[in-house]
């Protein structure tokens, strides 16, 4: 643009009050020199402007030089902090820079396509350095449509909205890095559906949601059809050991079985109760079938409480603390050298069969020959050793609801609910095979358990029963030792 602004014409003087005062920054250009430039490249065969000017920036700068300033009013010197026109165009390399001419190139292509009025978005400075966003309208005056002799621009101060669209988007982007990049798995959900069913079965008079289901099973399955899946975050696929999105959503049936359907019926019956903030543990299995714990956590997003349109459930893995829960459980509850039930275990079972049943209850009390002796003459381990091949003997043969417990140095018990005696003594008969299995594979230290066996008589309390099998054992165990004592002997007397 040029350094010195051209006459006005007369015509515009007429008008200067209007101009001069209006409330939008306005310029008045001389575009001739603009027109003689394109029609030069047209008739040179250029058919693409915008090809052409991309190609050849320089060009692009030539046009903008051809542009005459011939007037801006108050607003616009106002606008830009220019004292006046001489001043503000003797500064214009200050005022369009940096990527206006990228902008320039839009323009003159509308231009070029036989447009009269043009319009842009671009960035402009003011005289002081002042970042402007500005949204450019243009349009030839009538009757220089031939020369683009006058061409009347607006340029409006957009910097406050695009200042708030930035900010906006901005923080859509920084909420959509923590969606993306979350460490917990974030799955948003489109739940209109199923409020869909709930709204239909409570027109329907029902009140209670659980008896409900409890009638029409096939109500959650349903429910769960009606889910729609809108997103899913990288962590998400990461967890599942899905490559992608859409192979995770074509295995759903997959990740979401066995225990799911009844959580997810607490789930609606919570929902049903108004609890749009849910927490549950759940259990889903990744694509490869590896079982998964899963806190999840469920919320309806704010303003979609009328309809359920948007929620998001998120999924943070406790695979590892229900493992060391289970794990913690399990050493409370069983003995470490034998992988058997402890005392405090079998006191709580006797405890609770005492209540329950089922009945009768038969007992049987095992005592570890030899235990004392091993441990003096060939040291603890071997001592061990014993007791280790004693839990498996009796881990091989006891199954659920029957239980097989260490009770104390070489003390042990088998409980069997539901079981007569004649069903005890044939457990009494498999133990003995299978130590006699088990010797077979260590001569040098045989096993040997002294075992004794009572059952429940009608309103007797279980601790009785166990006293009375106790004794048992400790009758077959003065047997063992004393036949024992008499082969030491006739040993030692042939």
């Amino acid at each position: 643009m040029t350094d010195v602004p051209s006459p006005v014409p007369a015509a515009m003087q007429a008008d200067a009050g209007v101009f001069d005062l209006a409330p939008v920054a306005l310029w008045l250009e001389d575009y001739s020199g603009v027109k003689a430039l394109l029609e030069g490249w047209r008739r040179a065969g250029v058919i693409s402007l915008r090809e052409h000017l991309a190609g050849h920036p320089d060009r692009v700068r030539e046009c903008a030089s051809r542009i005459r300033v011939l007037k801006v009013n108050r607003k616009t010197l106002e606008l830009f902090a220019a004292k006046d026109i001489e001043h503000l165009v003797g500064n214009i390399g200050h005022v369009f820079r940096d990527d206006m001419l990228t902008t320039h190139i839009e323009e003159l292509v509308q231009l070029w396509e036989g447009k009269t009025a043009f319009t842009s978005n671009a960035v402009n400075y003011t005289l002081d350095g002042d970042r402007l966003d500005i949204q450019l309208k243009a349009t030839i005056l009538p009757g220089h449509e031939d020369d683009w002799s006058q061409v009347l621009l607006s340029t409006e101060d957009v910097t406050d909205r695009e200042d708030a669209r930035r900010r906006l988007a901005g923080s859509e982007n920084y909420a959509r890095g923590l969606f993306a990049h979350s460490p917990v798995s974030l799955w948003v959900e489109d739940f209109s559906g199923v409020k869909r069913l709930i709204d239909e079965v409570r027109m329907q008079g029902i009140t209670d949601l659980r008896v409900f289901t409890d009638v029409h099973e096939e109500f959650v399955a349903r429910c769960i059809s009606e889910i729609r899946i809108v997103d899913v975050n990288k962590h998400t696929l990461e967890l599942f050991g899905a490559p992608d999105k859409k192979t995770l959503l074509s295995s759903l049936p997959v990740v979401m079985r066995d225990e799911m359907e009844p959580c997810f019926r607490e789930q609606l019956i919570d929902l049903w109760n108004g609890k749009l903030f849910q927490q549950r543990e759940v259990v889903n299995y990744t694509l490869d079938g590896t079982k998964l714990n899963l806190l999840l956590q469920f919320s309806v997003f704010p303003d979609r409480e009328h309809d359920w349109s948007l929620v998001q459930v998120a999924l943070t893995d406790i695979t590892a603390r229900k493992k060391a829960e289970a794990y913690l459980e399990y050493l409370g509850s069983h003995d470490a050298l034998t992988k058997l039930c402890n005392r405090t275990f079998f006191a709580d079972e006797l405890n609770r069969l005492d209540r329950k049943g089922p009945w009768p209850v038969t007992v049987i009390m095992a005592d570890l020959n030899g235990l004392k002796a091993a441990n003096d003459e060939l040291g603890h381990a071997a001592g061990d050793q014993l007791l280790r091949r004693a839990g498996e003997v009796l881990n091989s043969i006891v199954d659920k609801p029957a239980r097989a417990a260490r009770i104390g140095g070489d003390e042990f018990a088998v409980i069997l609910p539901g079981t007569e005696r004649a069903e005890g003594e044939t457990m009494m008969k498999v133990i003995g095979d299978l130590i006699g299995i088990n010797n077979e594979f260590y001569t040098d230290l045989p096993l040997s358990l002294s075992m004794g066996i009572a059952t429940s008589q009608p309103g007797e309390r279980l601790e009785q029963v166990v006293k009375r099998a106790d004794l048992a054992m400790l009758e077959a165990k003065r047997a063992h030792y004393a036949q024992a004592e008499f082969d030491r002997r006739r040993v030692a007397a042939s």
